[in-house]
């Protein structure tokens, strides 16, 4: 009796149905980092060679898998600015100069190493595909392929904590596997309501050698938008739902 009981866990653990399911582990990821929809708080400082920093706050929000806006609080010079994406499509609206403009994916509104593209993160799985999965010690390496050609990087290598099914680094990569930007993923922090993520993303680039942008997490919790929010119109009125 105990060898068949043996045997059948064997069985349980090479079978087929056993191996890890690559696409859900990259949705885990997402939802570790973020809920499906959410508001957020954050600072973004770019630091230049010499030293010389500027910072940004930023009031964020998310709804679903393809819709996120976010409003400049500071500094004085961009209060008010804020920015919309819906998939694949962004816009920038500046008080007192009419409509929204649209902005692409590799364009920076905040210049610095984080494009628009990061600023504006939508879930990982809705924009790539799990091609190969390594098993590591204590960690995994996803390699991940964009979906479509309008994604910001054409390939991502995705180091991913087993335990707590977290990011801690990611390179950018274009087709021809030359790295774009390395993301670090660092500073585990418990914002409340289930959220254990990492509270700062470092970045930097061998295209801009000497330049470091940080993103700062100060606060993110799950909260329901109406989808009104995300549209042009409602851009100027951002500040009303914080």
């Amino acid at each position: 009796m105990k060898i068949m009981v043996l045997l059948s866990l064997i069985f349980f653990v090479l079978s087929p149905g056993y191996a890890i399911d690559n696409d859900q582990l990259l949705k885990q990821v997402d939802r570790n980092l973020n809920p499906e929809s959410y508001e957020s708080y954050r600072k973004l400082v770019n630091i230049e060679p010499n030293g010389r920093e500027k910072e940004f706050v930023l009031f964020t929000v998310k709804k679903g898998k393809d819709r996120m806006a976010a409003l400049f609080l500071s500094p004085a010079s961009e209060e008010g600015r804020s920015t919309l994406r819906l998939e694949d499509n962004m816009w920038l609206y500046i008080p007192n100069v009419g409509k929204p403009v649209r902005i692409t994916s590799l364009q920076s509104v905040v210049g610095g190493i984080f494009n628009n593209a990061d600023i504006l993160r939508l879930d990982y799985a809705e924009e790539y595909d799990v091609s190969t999965l390594e098993e590591m010690e204590g960690e995994y390496l996803l390699h991940l392929k964009a979906k479509t050609n309008s994604v910001a990087y054409d390939r991502l290598k995705m180091w991913v904590d087993k335990e707590k099914e977290l990011p801690t680094k990611i390179e950018c990569l274009t087709a021809a596997s030359m790295l774009i930007k390395t993301i670090y993923f660092k500073q585990i922090k418990d914002f409340g309501g289930g959220i254990v993520r990492p509270s700062v993303i470092e970045t930097d680039s061998p295209l801009h050698q000497g330049y470091k942008s940080i993103m700062v997490f100060a606060g993110i919790k799950q909260r329901q938008f109406k989808d009104e929010v995300f549209t042009l119109s409602f851009l100027p009125n951002l500040e009303s739902i914080r």
